[in-house]
């Protein structure tokens, strides 16, 4: 097993393809369907990565950033933006918010891995 990932995503379709591949690639997928749960979920483990979509319903995803951020359980750890937002400005707010990376959604199948786990220390990759 390559680590574990919180992935924070309401839309059921995204989830089960970033799901399938990342179990597939060997990670364990931890899904949190909001900011909250997805918070609650970072105080009880650390992660490898974490993959936040910025679109969530209550909670956007530039709050669940800034507040992942607080956390030791995550200090050091990635999160990277999953966003169908993709305007001038997005990536920008989104790195301010406390993610390390952003991905436009749809994702790519074919690279969403490599692009994804260039953000992951080298020492938690086999």
């Amino acid at each position: 097993m390559k680590g574990k990932v919180l992935v924070v995503e309401d839309n059921e379709q995204n989830l089960y393809l970033v799901r399938f591949l990342l179990e597939g690639a060997g990670w364990k997928v931890v899904a949190a369907p909001d900011g909250p749960r997805g918070i609650e979920e970072a105080r009880r483990e650390g992660f490898a990565l974490v993959l936040l979509d910025i679109q969530l319903p209550g909670m956007d995803g530039h709050a669940v950033a800034r507040e992942l951020r607080r956390l030791e359980t995550l200090a050091g750890t990635p999160i990277i933006a999953v966003t169908s937002y993709a305007m001038v400005g997005d990536r920008e707010r989104c790195l301010e918010a406390g993610c390390t990376g952003y991905l436009e959604k749809p994702i790519n199948p074919e690279t969403f891995l490599e692009e994804i786990e260039r953000y992951v220390r080298a020492e938690l990759l086999p």
